[in-house]
């Protein structure tokens, strides 16, 4: 089991000497800007604002490693396709992100989060094939669960999984920080493996 309030932050990595190299599985949670990343840490967590809840979306570029319990890092990855953020700091994103993703021993699962009430962006569909290029496992958490209608679930996690190109094995999980519905599944997910490192 992990003791989710045994958690530190670790470092923010601006480049790849900053990546911990320690061997810990590392899990790691990309996003859109505004998709509510920082809240789904924090709700698996069960922290109000452990992951800060950023009010300037797209701020960031940095990775983010909090270790959990001594076992694991979840790796908060800097968010995405935030139209006012400069070419120079796109160009420095994408680079930090290529570092991360090539770097040897650094990920054990991802976690893609994107918003159940729309069609993913064409930068959500860039994120998910860096993802299935790693040929790491890799899950999509279909995030503010809590505001659309049961009777739209169906139709929108297709969408997702058709405008990702996602193969069958990767789950799309309906989530919901808000709430918290999602939670036990993600975690579940997140344990089976920690144990198989």
């Amino acid at each position: 089991m992990l003791n989710l309030h045994n958690v530190e932050f670790v470092r923010s990595a601006v480049k790849t000497g900053d990546f911990p190299n320690d061997a810990l599985p590392q899990i790691a949670f990309a996003g859109k800007s505004n998709v509510g990343k920082s809240s789904t840490i924090n709700r698996l967590l069960n922290r109000k604002n452990f992951a800060r809840v950023g009010n300037e979306p797209g701020k960031t570029v940095h990775i983010n490693f909090f270790q959990i319990d001594e076992k694991v890092y979840f790796v908060d990855l800097p968010g995405y396709g935030y139209a006012k953020v400069s070419k120079k700091e796109r160009a420095r994103w994408g680079q930090l992100m290529d570092e991360y993703f090539a770097s040897e021993d650094t990920l054990t699962l991802g976690f893609q989060i994107v918003d159940i009430r729309h069609k993913p962006t064409a930068d959500d569909v860039t994120m998910a094939d860096w993802f299935l290029q790693t040929g790491m496992p890799f899950v999509v958490i279909a995030n503010k669960l809590d505001k659309i209608k049961k009777s739209q679930l169906e139709g929108n996690l297709q969408t997702i999984r058709t405008t990702l190109h996602l193969p069958e094995e990767v789950p799309v999980i309906p989530f919901s920080a808000e709430k918290g519905t999602g939670r036990e599944e993600v975690l579940a997910l997140i344990l089976e493996h920690i144990e198989e490192n």
